[in-house]
């Protein structure tokens, strides 16, 4: 596609012309008058004097693919690597048991609130929507601000590191993998994910469906085995139940801490709702069917290993899943390492996939440089925002330190969940929601709870573990009013972007998503 600027006589852009192979393979040109808001999103498409279909982002992920992609992101790498955290601070089997259960009906509750929110508002972005729509621009620019630049590309990082060492480690029998290995075959992770997610979204939840059904089966194999040892009455590690229990409050909290962050992902589809088939229906069953489902998962999984496995080990070990398969498969234990690779695959590619809708819906707002918007014409994917989510990711691979980096953002994900529930109860009043007839309702007595647990879980490990590098998270978070108001509040733009935009244009053969979100 080739796209060529005209100018006015005053030297203001005014029209775009850019020409188009059909499916017929003739080449016609399409003549897009530009909106005086935004330079490059044109309000009128036609081909040889005809309207053209509105170029944006299609309804193509059904039940199956939604459901599967909030099972995907869920079940990570942790549950097969270190489920130690919630045991750590619990103290016992039969309490850790109860907060990996509790954890789970919290993330129910949370994502049945989203499951309101996004059948009300039908935009891709999940938080960053709803709390722009309840409070205005700038907590939403503050949310995208943290989320686009650090968590979301911190995470894909993360995720593509544990695969890559788990890849290398059949080849580094005995002695440490070379750093430089790890970081290429994370690198090559990052751009295959991100090559999938740009090339077809068909592909990119085909991709998901297959992983989290091959997770799913290594979780099986895992279940199984353990419930094979207790039916051999092999219970003296998992009959201890309650004892050596950490009570106290704090110790409470901060194993609910470590067991939430294990399910975080629960909100994921939200961040797609614009191309979810159905969302009345498909978007509330698929957050009933897959958190249920990884709640059992969690809870069957810890199980297992504690009955194999005494909780001293389980608390040492660096990868309880290839510990426990030493001791139940034998010679077969190799699956465990290649669940791991598995599954890591497939929560990269769920993150990837919701993280490029977030760095488009905030683009689309202004709240972001405008090509981040655009829409590859002939995908309809939005790989401008893939690509940048994975050139930021590349560059945290790069020096390392990620985890301290996640460590130390991540109480402001909570931070803006608990916001994100006030904003539900904000659109209940607000004008003009509160007069429209919802299609799917929870009580509201649910997201002010959330809330407030959302909320402690902020306060929490500041206040038990205070340390200096929550200020500098601070600080970060603080910092993006001062960009906020001269490059989104006042609109300063430099000429720059404008080049850089249409460089990229015709470099990716993307245009700006025309399409308001419908249902």
């Amino acid at each position: 596609m080739m796209i060529i600027d005209e100018e006015s006589e005053n030297g203001n852009k005014m029209a775009t012309d850019a020409f188009l192979t059909t499916e017929d393979g003739l080449c016609c040109r399409i003549k897009s008058t530009m909106n005086n808001a935004n330079p490059f999103k044109p309000s009128v498409h036609q081909v040889n004097n005809k309207v053209t279909e509105l170029v944006g982002l299609k309804r193509r992920v059904g039940l199956l693919s939604g459901t599967a992609l909030i099972v995907g992101t869920m079940i990570g790498s942790g549950i097969f690597v270190s489920p130690k955290g919630v045991l750590q601070r619990s103290g016992s089997i039969g309490l850790s048991l109860i907060v990996w259960t509790s954890c789970g009906l919290v993330s129910l509750l949370g994502a049945l609130c989203y499951a309101e929110l996004g059948t009300l508002i039908t935009k891709s972005g999940a938080e960053y929507s709803y709390i722009l729509e309840a409070f205005g621009g700038l907590p939403a620019f503050l949310f995208s601000w943290v989320s686009v630049f650090i968590l979301k590309p911190a995470m894909l990082a993360i995720i593509c590191l544990t695969l890559s060492e788990y890849v290398v480690s059949p080849f580094y029998l005995g002695c440490e993998p070379e750093p430089f290995i790890i970081k290429l075959i994370t690198i090559l992770a990052i751009v295959t994910i991100t090559y999938l997610n740009c090339h077809s979204v068909s592909l990119a939840t085909g991709t998901q469906n297959v992983f989290t059904a091959a997770k799913l089966i290594a979780i099986i194999i895992i279940v199984i085995g353990g419930l094979i040892v207790i039916i051999n009455g092999e219970t003296k590690y998992i009959s201890t139940g309650f004892e050596g229990s950490h009570f106290s409050f704090s110790d409470i909290a901060t194993a609910f801490y470590s067991g939430l962050w294990a399910y975080d992902g629960w909100n994921n589809l939200n961040y797609i709702t614009e191309e979810l088939i159905n969302p009345y229906r498909n978007l509330p069953l698929a957050i009933i069917y897959g958190i249920p489902m990884v709640t059992l998962c969690y809870v069957m999984v810890n199980v297992s290993y504690m009955t194999v496995m005494p909780t001293s080990e389980i608390l040492s070990s660096k990868a309880v899943a290839v510990n426990w398969g030493a001791r139940v498969l034998g010679s077969a234990s190799v699956i465990m390492p290649i669940a791991v690779a598995v599954s890591s695959f497939g929560a990269g590619n769920g993150s990837c996939f919701t993280s490029g809708r977030l760095s488009f819906a905030a683009a689309r707002e202004g709240h972001l440089v405008d090509v981040l918007s655009f829409v590859d014409f002939h995908r309809f994917t939005p790989s401008p925002a893939l690509i940048f989510n994975a050139v930021l990711a590349i560059c945290y691979v790069i020096p390392g330190n990620i985890e301290s980096l996640i460590d130390f953002f991540s109480f402001t994900a909570w931070l803006f969940y608990g916001l994100t529930m006030l904003s539900l109860v904000v659109l209940r009043y607000k004008s003009p929601y509160k007069d429209y007839n919802r299609p799917y309702k929870v009580h509201l007595s649910i997201p002010i709870g959330v809330s407030f647990i959302s909320f402690y879980l902020v306060i929490a490990p500041i206040l038990e573990n205070p340390q200096i590098e929550y200020l500098y998270a601070s600080l970060y978070i603080v910092g993006g009013a001062f960009v906020y108001i001269p490059f989104v509040y006042y609109k300063i733009r430099f000429k720059m972007i404008d080049h850089i935009t249409i460089f990229c244009q015709k470099l990716l053969h993307v245009v700006p998503s025309d399409e308001e979100p419908l249902l």
